[in-house]
């Protein structure tokens, strides 16, 4: 049965709300991916001078880290007004934070002009960056899961994930022009910060698209209900209970499936992306300019493979399609260093793309099964806690965890078999829940906060 929470929007609504979160989410990442690459180029150099080029790297990388601790901050706190007040709101201000702060990270003075003070306040807006990061995603994928049907909902969820490579390639494209036509002097000195500054071009354009889209359906109507009740409480004298409360109440095991789903995914794309300039430049002899064309290439191989892989999951499941990225990445690990080690660009190309794709079936189906698996008045919650506490213990460390392997043991056997125990907590993860891909998310849209979900969560779920 229908309603009209969940009728499929007009076909001109959708493809709009879907650009309005692939160029968020795009920017986003961007601001975001930005920081790493420029982490494992020049930071080192211009934040931490004083130490030895590992070691310098290592602390950049821990810069990098700390923009994860403040993921799950955001998520909390973005997920809870997310839930309140609308999606759309909170996108909204999530792109002017970590816009701001990538703007703000362009007009930094280095530890050459003003010491320790350089290094606090890059930690700072990186901070931002992460706060405002933490609170993007859920938003994003829930706005259009939220508008679109079942039948078609991961290929539709998949492309606000195309936002992650799209920010990739934006910023590993304007990062690889700048080394190209600027000499290393010049690209420490100053070029570095022109790619930062453009992020505040990109932010208005992003809000201009943003504002001009309508609120979730299914979030409305959900928030109609949930007055209700409120004012039935009211009258009762009964407390109203905070998403938050609700979805560690209700939807504990689906947190930590998503949690599990993360691991894999989220450690394997940082060391593909992030750590592989560095093991690629100082192990493999690659020069910087080979490095960040092979990123390049396989991210725009990334952002194509994605909405194919959601269009997968959507006829054969999300599980099947998860496991299938979770196994390959594993295996692709021992592979991908060996044609790294060979110091080919067209071998680091090949490992490089080929562990994108890989991730690609993972990364894809995922915003669709997170959002499969909440009530809607605590699906921005849950989604939100679910992605971003795992990226604490996943992609945060991961740089860094591998830059410490690379130097504790000078061989990149360690780093594979890291990734390889990550692909195993997933499959693990993924293989504990039931397939969501039929579930309508009207038979969620009327549970409340505080209330259990009409339809059973992810760990107990059937096959609608």
């Amino acid at each position: 049965m229908s309603s009209p929470a969940t009728a499929p929007p007009a076909p001109s609504s959708l493809p709009r709300i879907v650009a309005a979160s692939l160029i968020g989410t795009t920017i986003e990442w961007y601001d975001f991916f930005l920081y790493g690459s420029a982490a494992a180029l020049v930071f080192n150099k211009l934040f931490f001078p004083d130490s030895d080029p590992l070691v310098g790297t290592l602390l950049s990388f821990l810069t990098y880290a700390v923009g994860f601790a403040a993921r799950p901050l955001g998520a909390l706190v973005f997920g809870h007004y997310g839930d309140r007040l609308g999606r759309k709101k909170l996108l909204v201000l999530s792109l002017l934070m970590m816009g701001g702060a990538t703007f703000g990270i362009g007009l930094l003075p280095t530890h050459a002009v003003v010491g320790t003070a350089a290094p606090v306040l890059l930690t700072t807006l990186r901070l931002v960056q992460g706060f405002a990061l933490g609170g993007e995603w859920g938003g994003a994928v829930l706005l259009v899961s939220e508008h679109g049907d079942a039948r078609r909902r991961g290929f539709w969820a998949s492309w606000p994930q195309t936002g992650a490579p799209a920010g990739q390639l934006l910023a590993t494209g304007v990062l690889s022009l700048l080394t190209a036509v600027l000499s290393d002097d010049a690209f420490g000195s100053w070029g570095w910060r022109i790619p930062f500054l453009l992020s505040g071009v990109l932010v208005v354009v992003g809000l201009w698209i943003r504002l001009s889209v309508d609120e979730s359906p299914v979030f409305q109507e959900a928030l109609a209900q949930a007055e209700a009740r409120k004012a039935e409480r009211a009258a009762a004298a009964e407390p109203e209970k905070l998403p938050l409360v609700s979805v560690l109440r209700h939807h504990w095991r689906d947190i930590l499936v998503a949690m599990g789903a993360r691991m894999a995914e989220n450690i394997s794309y940082y060391v593909i992306t992030a750590f592989i300039l560095v093991y690629a430049t100082t192990s493999a002899g690659v020069s910087k300019q080979t490095a960040l064309n092979a990123v390049l290439i396989g991210s725009a191989v990334h952002f194509a493979v994605i909405p194919a892989w959601g269009a997968l999951s959507d006829r054969i499941g999300r599980r099947p399609v998860y496991l299938l990225g979770a196994v390959g990445v594993g295996a692709w690990m021992f592979p991908f260093f060996s044609l790294t080690d060979t110091g080919g660009f067209g071998n680091l190309v090949l490992a490089v793309t080929v562990g994108l794709v890989l991730h690609g079936a993972m990364y894809a189906p995922q915003a669709a099964f997170f959002a499969e698996m909440f009530a809607t008045r605590m699906r921005y919650s849950g989604a939100s806690i679910g992605a971003q506490f795992a990226s604490v213990a996943a992609g945060a460390p991961a740089p860094l965890i591998a830059t410490a392997l690379l130097a504790g043991y000078d061989s990149s056997t360690p780093i594979a078999l890291y990734v390889i125990a990550a692909a195993v907590l997933t499959v693990i993860a993924v293989g504990a829940a039931k397939e969501t891909r039929h579930r309508d998310l009207a038979e969620v849209a009327g549970a409340g906060a505080g209330e259990p979900a009409t339809a059973p969560s992810a760990a107990d779920a059937r096959t609608v």
